[in-house]
This record gives C-alpha cells, structure tokens and sequence, in this order.
C-alpha cells in the first residue's frame, strides 16, 4: 500500500477510547415477572397492614445509601492516588489490573517485527543485581536527572550489548557516565556536554570518570557536529555496531536518529521519550502515536469517551494529559498541540498530520528493534504518582506483588526515586541499503 493511500485511509478514520457499555433494554418477559411479584408482595403486606413500615424501612435505606455514595466521592477526592482502595472505588475493582495501558501505549513498528533478546526473568534477575549497585551511587539526590527506572534501564541494555565504546550526549552532574561504568567497569567512554560534570563538585555531589573522554564545557561538540570517524578511529573502533549511543540531551530525536544514521551507529537509547501532549522535544511516543499503530491516535471531541477518562484520571496523576491540553488549534494532538518541539523547548516548529505521519513511516523504515524500558514496580508498589500507568506497558513487577518487591530490595528505596520514568526507550537501527 502507498503512503499516500495509507494516508487517506487514516485521515479518515474517526475513533476513540473503546469502552463497553451495558445494553438498557429489558427482557420483556422478565418484567412482567417481577411486576406480578411486586404485585403480590404489596397486596400481601395490605391484607396484614404491614405497608408503611415497609415505606418506612425503604426509605431509611434509601438515605443510607445517599450518605455512602457521598462519603465515598469526598474520600475518593482526597486520597491519594496510589491507594488501592481509592483506585478501586474510581476506576473499578479491576481498576489496579486494567490501569496499565487504557489509553494505549504506541510503540513504533520495526522494519522485521523482531523484538529484544531478553525476557522479564532476565530484568527480574538484573533488578535484584542493580539495586545494591544502585545504593552506591555518588549522587543521592539525582533532581531533574535519572531515577531509578531509566537507571536500571540503562545499566540494563549496556551491560546485555557489551560494547566496546560507550557515547553519552548530556551529562548533567555524571549519574548516566557513573551508571554505563558499573554496567561495563572496563569499556572507554565518550561524553558530550555544555557543562563539565566537575563544575558541580563545587555545589555538591557530581561524578566525574576516569576512562572518559570528554567534549564538555570549552571543548563541548554537539553530537551532530563530531567528526565521529576521526574520533573512532582514535578509540580504535571499527565495527559500529560494537557501540552503544545515549542521549539524554532534550533535543528533536527525529534529529538525533538521522544524526546517528549518518554516522553509521546501530545502537540507540533515548532517556526521555515523552509521550505526546508532554515534553520539552519531539520523541519516537510522540512520532510513532498514530491512528494505524495499536493504541495511538487521538480525539479531540470534548464530549468522547477519551476525553472523560483523560479528565477522570488527571485528578490522580501528575503528569496525566487531559483533552483540553492534548488538542491545540485546528484539533492538533500530534507532538505538544500540533509542534515538533526542539532544544529544551527552545525551538518549536508547527507541523502537519501529514508532515507527523510521514516521520512515522521514516522512522518505521530504518527501526530494527523498538522497545521501552517498562516501570519497575507498579504505583501500589512505588507509590509514584506522576506518570500515568493508561500510557504504559505492564512493569516488571506488578501491582500488588509486595513479596517480590520487597525481595528485590526496592522496598529499601526513597519512594521520590521512582518519579521520573518517561519511557525511555532502545532502538537498533537496521542495516541500510546502499
């Protein structure tokens, strides 16, 4: 099928959150059942004038109930939002298995549908590894940095690839540089970033290695600009698919792709792969959150299903995205309200559908792999309360699995530590024809 055919066939298609719904007719005969019963029932309780004490005894019920029902909205209000009883009460009592993954959750389709090598048994196994290792880490208060998800998920992909260079583009105060050298305690690493991570020693705790090379404060490149041939040829690489690249840099990750194309890199993590609505740049949730990819495409219709259960749940999580803020002019929900932000949010370019929809294809064409790094623990668990779970895979561990959590040793961690997952996310590219 052609883009452009495959293009039509989108634009024209009109759907919402699917949500089942209980059919309001009645079996007729079944009425004029219970209407014989009723019948009889009243004239039984005539005949012994029992009547109004049964009026009486409805009517306290009725009251009962009304105070029940009451006292249940002004305590679902304000609780918060990782108990489960509340949750329970608001989304049903399926509400902590079906949170997951509600309102979708876009992955961008590789090119071969393959996926990674390693299974959940193999992120249980390394969860219960990292989390000592983690406990040593230089920088305890990580602020507007890595928490312990995107850590562990990083730690994770590096030490299973065991490359032979590591590159990261932004440092900040050297938490990522500290996490790739516990996961490969040998391997040289390359790090690009405005600011020297030894600038922050001066205010408190920073990382700074010792195999590093650094382009950082006067010596910074951008990661677009490196002569990267010249630079692996120093480090005496020859085979880039022995090389593992991260970013964590805020910029267009369309951008940062066709960057990491051009130089011939196979292997990608991007730290912040904002979800659509959100974010200070354009990410692959955001590319790949289409009307033809499972569990993407959006409505603005005010009065729809999705945007009553955006509105319900942004009262519970932080980050959670109502209609309102989804949609800008002109119903644009792609990107941040139709942009493709960049740098920060420095630099915001207004977009089309059909302009998002063929960086879709783009993407889709050179992917090998996609997978995002899921939570490590449900919100029962971590007692998050800022992403919301409708937008994201299943965690490693579910909710509920206290035992496990606690075995692993993720009990013992500050609860502030599990507030900053925003699907990270591996990519392999694949091989391209020449």
């Amino acid at each position: 099928m052609s883009t452009k055919k495959m293009l039509d066939r989108v634009l024209s298609a009109r759907r919402g959150v699917q949500v089942n719904e209980e059919g309001d007719e009645d079996d007729e005969s079944k009425t004029r059942k219970h209407l014989s019963l009723g019948i009889r029932f009243t004239k039984y309780l005539t005949r012994f004038r029992y009547l109004w004490q049964f009026m009486a005894l409805c009517l306290a019920i009725l009251l009962i109930s009304v105070l029940l029902t009451h006292s249940r909205q002004v305590c679902v209000s304000t609780v918060s939002s990782f108990d489960p009883v509340s949750r329970m009460r608001f989304f049903g009592f399926d509400g902590l298995e079906s949170d997951f993954g509600y309102l979708g959750v876009p992955w961008c389709r590789s090119k071969h549908g393959k996926t990674v090598e390693w299974t959940n048994k193999d992120l249980l196994k390394g969860l219960e590894e990292f989390v000592q290792i983690y406990e040593t880490r230089p920088i305890k208060n990580n602020m507007y940095g890595m928490g312990f998800d995107h850590s562990f998920g990083l730690w994770f992909i590096a030490r299973w690839l065991k490359p032979d260079l590591m590159i990261e583009s932004g440092a900040f105060k050297g938490h990522s540089t500290w996490v790739l050298r516990q996961s490969n305690p040998d391997t040289p690493i390359i790090s690009l970033s405005p600011r020297h991570p030894e600038k922050y020693l001066k205010k408190g705790p920073a990382y700074v290695d010792g195999n590093c090379t650094y382009f950082a404060g006067k010596d910074f490149v951008d990661f677009g600009n490196v002569n990267w041939r010249k630079v692996l040829k120093k480090h005496g690489i020859e085979d880039l698919s022995r090389v593992l690249v991260f970013f964590d840099d805020h910029q267009n990750e369309l951008k940062r792709l066709k960057q990491a194309l051009k130089a011939g890199f196979k292997h990608l993590v991007f730290e912040d792969n904002y979800d659509t609505g959100t974010g200070d740049h354009y990410s692959f949730r955001q590319i790949c959150d289409q009307f033809y990819i499972r569990g993407g495409g959006h409505s603005c219709f005010k009065d729809g299903d999705e945007a009553r259960v955006r509105s319900r749940r942004k009262k519970f999580w932080d980050k959670a995205v109502d209609t309102e803020e989804l949609c800008g002019p002109g119903e644009a929900w792609w990107g941040v309200r139709g942009q493709m932000r960049d740098d920060f949010n420095h630099s915001n370019k207004a977009i089309t559908y059909t302009q998002h929809f063929e960086n879709s294809r783009f993407v889709e064409s050179v992917l090998e792999v996609y997978w995002e790094v899921p939570p490590v623990a449900g919100p029962s668990l971590t007692h998050q309360t800022r992403y919301d779970p409708a937008r994201v895979s299943n965690p490693i561990v579910e909710d509920g699995r206290f035992r496990m959590f606690s075995r692993l040793g993720l009990s013992s961690l500050d609860t502030s530590v599990f507030n900053g997952y925003t699907q990270m996310v591996y990519l392999q590219i694949s091989d391209q024809e020449s």
